[in-house]
């Protein structure tokens, strides 16, 4: 049973909704802040899309959040390993493109007053569904995320299918043009979309 589907309302995150709202607590300030303001402008400069659900029986109550926005993973910058690991799964008329077409989850985030029931997955699997639904208006093949490099939410993304772009982190910082020796901030990682289009 999904509680998100049962016992809340899908929309857009407006910035009359947030000032009408509760403030959201999520696990991360950074999160937090950008829920409480920063997608205005990122909405605005189209640079990404923030939706959420609220608690059908306290419409003041945003229970999880998220931004999203067009990318590609550029398969001819990747090492010739990741390349191939990605044109494996694609069609062989299609394995030469330059580019996939995928979507970036920017940001995402539950309330801290619903988190250990669950939503965190069941907002993932909602976020898959819609990109493979027939209304989709955009070819996407990939779902990618510059998840923070940390335990737990590499482990929410690793334990929702997503897998690592690059098999090290030496790999991803030469291709993303970092000389440094401190671990990364972020790490790239995906999800094929196929996969559920063709259950």
């Amino acid at each position: 049973m999904s509680f998100l589907a049962n016992n809340c309302t899908f929309q857009p995150l407006t910035e009359s909704l947030v000032k009408k709202s509760t403030p959201f607590v999520c696990d991360d300030d950074d999160l937090c802040e950008f829920f409480a303001k920063d997608f205005i402008p990122y909405n605005q400069d189209l640079f990404g899309k923030t939706y959420c659900f609220t608690l059908d029986e306290k419409p003041d109550i945003i229970v999880c959040a998220f931004t999203i926005s067009n990318d590609s993973i550029k398969a001819q910058l990747l090492p010739k390993p990741e390349r191939n690991k990605l044109a494996r799964k694609v069609a062989n008329q299609k394995r030469n493109l330059k580019s996939f077409p995928a979507v970036l989850i920017g940001r995402l985030g539950v309330n801290k007053d619903f988190e250990g029931k669950g939503i965190g997955k069941e907002l993932m699997e909602f976020i898959k569904a819609w990109f493979i639904d027939s209304e989709n208006k955009t070819g996407c093949r990939f779902l990618v995320v510059d998840s923070y490099n940390k335990e737990r939410p590499i482990k929410y993304y690793s334990n929702n299918g997503f897998n690592f772009i690059f098999r090290s982190e030496e790999e991803e910082k030469e291709y993303s043009g970092i000389v440094s020796v401190d671990q990364l901030y972020t790490r790239l990682m995906f999800f094929d979309l196929i996969i559920l289009s063709k259950e």
